[in-house]
């Protein structure tokens, strides 16, 4: 068997040489027949959806026996898929939690909100707002609002009851001065 000869006025000497090889056969890979592929799967092919998905896979006796009584929505799932709900959190994943909170910061909050009924604790809750700020500094704790929160409620309501003490001395030094006491009884 021989090449055809080129086209044109093109000659190459060896069009006219056999092939080197013979033509390998499409139906041998490496002297061993190639197995036949699958076709398309066709896929509106009726199927049996009760059909294992492995019809060689081992069958377990225990199968159709009861749920545990922790898992009762369990008989109810689909075979192959996890029961509904949300799967269970590992650490590492989803949000990280939020930091402890100083409890400093805490009691200064509350001290200084029960400073609106009494005025009296109001200025304990500043001062322990100051010092919880210092350790949520170095100790990079949560509750900074709070203590920040504190801090201000309590100067307002102290500066409030300072200037309600004054009004009240003031108010009782002029009605001494203006009093009519001539010293007669």
């Amino acid at each position: 068997m021989t090449n055809p000869p080129p086209p044109g006025n093109w000659s190459d000497p060896t069009w006219s040489a056999p092939p080197s090889s013979p033509t390998p056969d499409p139906t041998l890979v490496a002297g061993q027949p190639v197995p036949p592929q699958p076709g398309p799967v066709d896929p509106y092919a009726p199927t049996n959806p009760y059909a294992p998905a492995n019809p060689y896979a081992p069958v377990d006796p225990y199968a159709g026996a009861q749920a545990p009584a922790t898992q009762p929505m369990a008989e109810y799932a689909a075979p192959g898929y996890a029961p509904a709900g949300y799967p269970q959190q590992y650490p590492g994943y989803g949000y990280p939690q939020p930091p402890k909170t100083n409890g400093l910061a805490i009691a200064a909050f509350v001290l200084a909100m029960i400073g609106f009924t009494s005025c009296i604790t109001a200025p304990i809750g500043a001062i322990l707002g100051h010092v919880a700020q210092k350790q949520i500094r170095i100790s990079g704790e949560g509750g900074a609002g709070m203590a920040k929160a504190a801090i201000i409620i309590g100067w307002i309501l102290t500066g409030f009851l300072v200037l309600v003490l004054a009004f009240y001395a003031a108010a009782i030094i002029y009605a001494i001065a203006t009093s009519n006491n001539s010293g007669s009884y």
